[in-house]
């Protein structure tokens, strides 16, 4: 993995949220009952997740968001200020409480309930605000917990401007034809795909979008097509414990190796390690790495 002299700049449009975390004997079944034996918040939000993951390995990132005007929004928003990320274009709602996210997690298997709330007000008059920003952006990405105007917009506003798109393709939903054309790379987890592309024949889905389609499991393990073979890659600790934030995690290590011009290959690896260290710790940004971590 290189590290290049220039420092990438990224724009990240998506959602941000307050998680609290439940931690049970075990996963509840419908209609069951269970005593938590401790709850704990952190912050997170898919969008959130991967503009702090950007900017702890040096990206200069300037977040697109809506939370709202409540103490967790000024919460949220003191967080990403402490991190390092711009917060120019987080715009405020009196007509929802910010996002939250409700986790119920035992033995690393985690339930989660998301609700979208001020997120759901991010408008595309929120993105064109941004637009000078744009000009000078090394890379956008992007996650599935917006409207899909939202994401339409933005990616066709990248697209206008020549930059690179990324998109988590998380919460799963299907996509159109022109985002899957448009966007530079998608990551997607291995159960998802069916949603996702509306098929699930994973080696037809990889051959079609070689080197920009890359499915991840649980265990820390990515698949791509490279154009000529199916590559494999994984890097699982002797015990997953967390399991929140990976997808986020690998999305913002690939991105970065890729603005610092690495190959596929390194941009995956790359987004496993990163993957990796989160899944050490509770929280979706608790140990999100950062640059010094790989730089002596």
């Amino acid at each position: 993995m290189n590290f290049s002299s220039e420092q990438p700049r990224i724009i990240v449009v998506g959602s941000s949220s307050i998680d609290l975390v439940l931690e049970t004997e075990k996963v509840p079944c419908e209609n069951e009952t269970v005593i938590a034996r401790k709850s704990e918040s952190y912050f997170g939000g898919k969008g959130a997740n991967q503009a702090v993951g950007a900017a702890r390995l040096g990206a200069s990132v300037y977040f697109v968001g809506c939370v709202g005007m409540d103490p967790l929004g000024q919460q949220i928003m003191r967080n990403m200020v402490n991190e390092n990320v711009n917060v120019g274009f987080v715009f405020e709602t009196d007509r929802e409480a910010t996002g939250t996210a409700y986790v119920t997690t035992s033995g690393g298997n985690t339930a989660i309930v998301v609700v979208p709330a001020a997120n759901n007000y991010l408008r595309v008059e929120h993105v064109e605000a941004a637009d000078k920003y744009f000009h000078t952006a090394d890379l956008v990405l992007l996650q599935l917990e917006v409207s899909m105007k939202v994401i339409e917009y933005t990616i066709k506003k990248a697209k206008k401007y020549g930059k690179k798109v990324g998109l988590y393709a998380s919460p799963a939903q299907r996509l159109s034809d022109e985002i899957l054309n448009h966007v530079d790379f998608i990551v997607v987890k291995s159960n998802e795909l069916h949603i996702v592309f509306g098929e699930d024949q994973r080696e037809d889905i990889l051959k079609k979008y070689f080197n920009k389609v890359f499915v991840r499991d649980d265990i820390n393990s990515t698949i791509y097509f490279d154009g000529t073979e199916m590559k494999y890659c994984r890097n699982d600790k002797d015990k997953t414990a967390y399991k929140m934030g990976m997808g986020d995690a690998f999305t913002v290590g690939f991105s970065i190796a890729l603005c610092h011009r690495n190959s596929i290959e390194e941009c995956v690896k790359f987004g496993n390690e990163v993957s990796a260290r989160v899944s050490e710790s509770k929280g979706s940004q608790c140990c999100l790495p950062r640059l010094s971590d790989f730089i002596s």
